[in-house]
Protein backbone atom coordinates (compact mmCIF):
# COMPACT_ATOMS: atom_id res chain seq x y z
CA UNK A 1 0.00 0.00 0.00
CA UNK A 2 1.12 3.50 -0.74
CA UNK A 3 0.89 5.79 2.29
CA UNK A 4 -0.54 8.12 3.45
CA UNK A 5 -4.01 6.56 3.20
CA UNK A 6 -7.13 8.73 3.15
CA UNK A 7 -10.35 7.77 4.99
CA UNK A 8 -13.48 9.64 3.91
CA UNK A 9 -16.74 9.38 5.89
CA UNK A 10 -19.92 10.37 4.12
CA UNK A 11 -21.64 12.30 6.93
CA UNK A 12 -24.84 13.12 5.06
CA UNK A 13 -25.56 9.43 4.33
CA UNK A 14 -28.10 7.63 6.52
CA UNK A 15 -25.78 4.66 7.11
CA UNK A 16 -22.10 5.43 7.81
CA UNK A 17 -19.90 4.87 4.73
CA UNK A 18 -16.10 4.95 4.61
CA UNK A 19 -13.87 4.97 1.55
CA UNK A 20 -10.17 4.23 2.04
CA UNK A 21 -7.82 5.28 -0.75
CA UNK A 22 -4.05 5.16 -1.05
CA UNK A 23 -1.66 7.99 -1.96
CA UNK A 24 -2.39 7.39 -5.68
CA UNK A 25 -6.17 7.65 -5.23
CA UNK A 26 -6.78 3.89 -5.63
CA UNK A 27 -9.69 2.53 -3.56
CA UNK A 28 -8.41 -0.01 -1.02
CA UNK A 29 -11.46 -0.56 1.20
CA UNK A 30 -15.10 0.48 1.16
CA UNK A 31 -17.32 0.11 4.23
CA UNK A 32 -21.06 0.70 4.49
CA UNK A 33 -22.32 -0.01 7.99
CA UNK A 34 -25.77 -1.53 8.35
CA UNK A 35 -28.22 0.36 10.54
CA UNK A 36 -30.19 -0.95 13.52
CA UNK A 37 -28.18 -4.08 14.27
CA UNK A 38 -28.01 -5.19 17.90
CA UNK A 39 -24.91 -7.31 17.29
CA UNK A 40 -22.49 -5.22 15.26
CA UNK A 41 -21.27 -6.69 11.96
CA UNK A 42 -19.40 -4.61 9.38
CA UNK A 43 -18.36 -5.86 5.95
CA UNK A 44 -15.27 -4.39 4.28
CA UNK A 45 -15.39 -4.49 0.48
CA UNK A 46 -12.76 -4.04 -2.23
CA UNK A 47 -15.11 -1.88 -4.31
CA UNK A 48 -17.75 0.84 -3.84
CA UNK A 49 -20.35 -1.35 -5.60
CA UNK A 50 -19.98 -3.81 -2.69
CA UNK A 51 -19.50 -6.87 -4.90
CA UNK A 52 -16.20 -8.15 -3.49
CA UNK A 53 -16.18 -8.67 0.29
CA UNK A 54 -12.67 -8.79 1.77
CA UNK A 55 -13.23 -8.83 5.53
CA UNK A 56 -15.94 -8.90 8.17
CA UNK A 57 -15.69 -7.25 11.58
CA UNK A 58 -18.08 -8.94 14.04
CA UNK A 59 -18.87 -8.12 17.65
CA UNK A 60 -18.72 -11.00 20.11
CA UNK A 61 -21.87 -9.81 21.91
CA UNK A 62 -24.90 -7.57 21.62
CA UNK A 63 -24.12 -3.83 21.89
CA UNK A 64 -21.69 -3.47 24.77
CA UNK A 65 -19.11 -0.91 25.86
CA UNK A 66 -16.34 -3.53 26.04
CA UNK A 67 -17.31 -5.76 23.12
CA UNK A 68 -14.52 -7.49 21.23
CA UNK A 69 -14.68 -7.11 17.45
CA UNK A 70 -13.28 -10.10 15.57
CA UNK A 71 -11.48 -9.45 12.27
CA UNK A 72 -12.36 -12.21 9.79
CA UNK A 73 -11.11 -12.63 6.21
CA UNK A 74 -13.27 -13.62 3.20
CA UNK A 75 -12.49 -17.31 3.78
CA UNK A 76 -13.83 -17.15 7.36
CA UNK A 77 -10.43 -17.19 9.11
CA UNK A 78 -9.99 -15.05 12.22
CA UNK A 79 -7.01 -12.75 11.68
CA UNK A 80 -7.26 -10.77 14.92
CA UNK A 81 -9.56 -8.65 17.04
CA UNK A 82 -9.92 -5.15 18.46
CA UNK A 83 -11.38 -4.28 21.85
CA UNK A 84 -12.07 -1.00 23.61
CA UNK A 85 -10.48 -0.66 27.04
CA UNK A 86 -13.77 -0.22 28.95
CA UNK A 87 -13.63 2.46 31.64
CA UNK A 88 -10.18 3.65 30.53
CA UNK A 89 -11.81 4.78 27.27
CA UNK A 90 -14.38 7.12 28.80
CA UNK A 91 -12.07 10.13 28.76
CA UNK A 92 -9.29 9.06 26.42
CA UNK A 93 -10.08 6.44 23.77
CA UNK A 94 -7.92 3.35 24.09
CA UNK A 95 -8.21 0.13 22.07
CA UNK A 96 -6.19 -3.08 22.03
CA UNK A 97 -5.41 -4.95 18.80
CA UNK A 98 -5.21 -8.67 19.51
CA UNK A 99 -3.73 -11.65 17.71
CA UNK A 100 -5.47 -14.57 19.38
CA UNK A 101 -5.47 -13.56 23.04
CA UNK A 102 -2.20 -11.62 22.86
CA UNK A 103 -2.20 -7.80 22.69
CA UNK A 104 0.03 -6.85 19.76
CA UNK A 105 -0.85 -3.16 19.32
CA UNK A 106 -2.55 -0.38 21.27
CA UNK A 107 -4.51 2.52 19.76
CA UNK A 108 -4.59 5.65 21.94
CA UNK A 109 -6.22 9.00 21.50
CA UNK A 110 -3.47 11.63 21.32
CA UNK A 111 -5.36 14.53 22.95
CA UNK A 112 -8.80 13.90 24.49
CA UNK A 113 -9.58 17.63 24.84
CA UNK A 114 -9.62 18.02 21.05
CA UNK A 115 -12.05 15.10 20.71
CA UNK A 116 -14.39 16.55 23.37
CA UNK A 117 -14.39 20.02 21.73
CA UNK A 118 -14.91 18.50 18.29
CA UNK A 119 -17.88 16.49 19.63
CA UNK A 120 -19.43 19.46 21.43
CA UNK A 121 -19.05 21.95 18.59
CA UNK A 122 -20.23 19.32 16.14
CA UNK A 123 -23.67 19.46 17.78
CA UNK A 124 -24.17 23.20 17.22
CA UNK A 125 -25.79 24.16 13.90
CA UNK A 126 -23.57 26.18 11.55
CA UNK A 127 -20.63 25.94 13.99
CA UNK A 128 -20.51 22.19 13.28
CA UNK A 129 -19.73 22.92 9.61
CA UNK A 130 -16.71 24.98 10.65
CA UNK A 131 -15.39 22.86 13.56
CA UNK A 132 -14.01 20.30 11.10
CA UNK A 133 -11.57 22.92 9.85
CA UNK A 134 -9.77 23.62 13.12
CA UNK A 135 -10.25 20.61 15.45
CA UNK A 136 -8.37 17.48 14.46
CA UNK A 137 -8.53 14.46 16.81
CA UNK A 138 -5.64 12.02 16.32
CA UNK A 139 -5.12 8.39 17.31
CA UNK A 140 -1.68 6.82 17.69
CA UNK A 141 -0.98 3.11 17.13
CA UNK A 142 1.79 1.60 19.28
CA UNK A 143 3.43 -1.82 19.36
CA UNK A 144 3.40 -3.54 22.73
CA UNK A 145 6.89 -2.15 23.41
CA UNK A 146 5.66 1.43 22.83
CA UNK A 147 7.01 2.04 19.32
CA UNK A 148 4.62 4.27 17.37
CA UNK A 149 3.81 2.52 14.09
CA UNK A 150 0.85 4.51 12.66
CA UNK A 151 -1.16 7.67 13.18
CA UNK A 152 -4.82 8.33 12.25
CA UNK A 153 -5.54 12.07 12.17
CA UNK A 154 -8.67 14.01 11.23
CA UNK A 155 -8.17 16.48 8.36
CA UNK A 156 -10.06 19.68 7.45
CA UNK A 157 -13.20 18.88 5.44
CA UNK A 158 -16.62 20.28 4.60
CA UNK A 159 -19.76 18.07 4.85
CA UNK A 160 -17.71 14.91 5.43
CA UNK A 161 -15.09 13.65 7.83
CA UNK A 162 -11.63 13.03 6.39
CA UNK A 163 -8.75 11.24 8.08
CA UNK A 164 -5.17 10.54 7.07
CA UNK A 165 -3.33 7.35 8.07
CA UNK A 166 0.46 7.60 8.22
CA UNK A 167 2.77 4.61 8.65
CA UNK A 168 6.07 5.15 10.48
CA UNK A 169 7.63 1.66 10.35
CA UNK A 170 7.50 -1.34 8.02
CA UNK A 171 4.86 -3.88 9.02
CA UNK A 172 4.20 -7.40 7.87
CA UNK A 173 0.96 -7.77 5.84
CA UNK A 174 -0.99 -9.41 8.70
CA UNK A 175 -0.07 -6.65 11.19
CA UNK A 176 -0.92 -3.96 8.65
CA UNK A 177 -4.34 -5.54 7.95
CA UNK A 178 -5.06 -5.96 11.69
CA UNK A 179 -4.25 -2.30 12.34
CA UNK A 180 -6.19 -0.90 9.37
CA UNK A 181 -9.32 -2.94 10.13
CA UNK A 182 -9.03 -1.96 13.81
CA UNK A 183 -8.77 1.72 12.86
CA UNK A 184 -11.86 1.40 10.65
CA UNK A 185 -13.91 -0.16 13.46
CA UNK A 186 -12.56 2.31 16.02
CA UNK A 187 -13.52 5.19 13.69
CA UNK A 188 -17.09 3.91 13.46
CA UNK A 189 -17.31 3.47 17.25
CA UNK A 190 -15.73 6.84 18.09
CA UNK A 191 -17.98 8.61 15.57
CA UNK A 192 -20.95 7.59 17.73
CA UNK A 193 -19.29 9.09 20.83
CA UNK A 194 -19.08 12.52 19.23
Amino acid sequence: MHYPLQLSFKIMALAPQISVTDAHGQLIFYVKQKLLKLKESVTVFADAEQTTPLYTIQADRVIDFSARYHLIDAQGNKIGAVQRQGMRSLWKARYEVLDGEQVVMTIREKNPCVKVLDGLLGQIPIVSMLSGYFLHPAYQVFRAESTEVMLLEKRPAFLEARFTVRRYVELDPKEETQILLSLLMMSLLERRRG
